[in-house]
């Protein structure tokens, strides 16, 4: 591991390597010239642009690679999470294969779905935060507009507060983990709006992410709710496959790694 800003050097064949390696990471890596990196090292917006370019360029070949070896009958929908730039969603929608139902229904045969990117807010003040109370009203809103003659999966990024989802490290004013007894100390951070939304409306299914460290399943009253959680720096790829029935019932679960 290399730390931010440190200069390393390597040799011409190497590169490919080094990029990949960038990549893996989840990180963004742009070839440039001395004297364009200089042009644009103290510039924060060109840089943002530059940064949002690279992840653009990403999207694009995932898309790509969507649309190459996906059968024609399987539908992929992607939820963006609180950290992915509002543009993006104009990326994906350009995909003939990607479908990105950003704060709207879609139609999942004897299921309709809402997907919702937001978060209340975090340490790191990412693209799409709101309030506590702004995400009750943004839920709300949409189940007004939620068809009677199915049940509902509801894909929010954010889990419910409390409920095992969304156990993260404790951060103290630094910005640094809490150590108690020796051992980083583990809070809840999820959504109270998500939490009293499932409990009012009572889905078949909660969709949810945002906190990478808490792998789990949970129900609250009658909605399963799922987190399968993330291990970027592992390079582990974590999901979870859902059995929904024609009836609209959640028939099984099962959490995956690979």
């Amino acid at each position: 591991a290399k730390i931010k800003g440190e200069e390393i050097i390597v040799p011409v064949e190497e590169e490919a390597h080094l990029l990949a390696e960038i990549n893996r990471y989840g990180y963004y890596s742009r070839r440039m010239e001395v004297d364009e990196v200089d042009l644009v090292k103290d510039d924060k917006k060109e840089v943002e642009r530059l940064f949002q370019e690279e992840i653009a360029k990403q999207l694009i070949h995932w898309c790509e690679l969507a649309d190459e070896r996906l059968a024609k009958h399987v539908r992929c929908i992607v939820t963006p999470g609180n950290d992915d730039p509002g543009p993006m969603d104009i990326v994906i929608d350009s995909s003939t294969k990607v479908e990105c139902p950003t704060l709207r229904w879609i139609d999942l045969g004897p299921f309709a779905m809402i997907s919702v990117p937001y978060t209340p807010p975090t340490p790191w003040f990412t693209e799409r935060e709101i309030s506590e109370e702004q995400l009750t009203v943004v839920i709300d809103d949409l189940m007004l507009q939620a068809p009677s003659d199915r049940p509902v999966i509801m894909s929010l990024h954010c889990p419910p507060y409390g409920s095992g989802l969304d156990n993260a490290p404790e951060l103290d004013e630094t910005l640094r983990p809490v150590i108690r007894g020796g051992r980083p100390s583990f809070i809840p951070v999820g959504s109270t709006a998500v939490r009293d939304a499932i409990k009012k409306y009572q889905p078949a299914l909660g969709l949810h992410g945002h906190i990478h460290e808490s792998r789990a399943v949970q129900k609250i009253g009658s909605t399963l709710c799922v987190n399968p959680g993330s291990d970027y720096s592992a390079d582990v790829l974590r999901g979870v496959v859902i059995d929904l029935a024609s009836d609209g019932t959640v028939l099984d679960f099962l959490l995956t790694a690979g």
